[in-house]
């Protein structure tokens, strides 16, 4: 499964919504933050490979 980018799109209790920034899609991902690296905010881009996500560097 993957890899995948995304984009932390908003941040909302213990769940985040992420969009995928590696193709052209309006669909929203919503995952529990508990799966994301803790220095995660709103606007940060993650990959996603093997179950994991790491936040790409600018």
């Amino acid at each position: 499964m993957g890899p995948y980018d995304y984009e932390i799109i908003l941040l909302h209790g213990d769940y985040a919504d992420l969009k995928r920034i590696d193709i052209d899609s309006d669909e929203i991902l919503l995952i529990a933050r508990a799966l994301l690296p803790e220095d995660s905010n709103e606007g940060t881009r993650l990959h996603y490979e093997c179950f994991t996500y790491t936040v790409i560097q600018p």
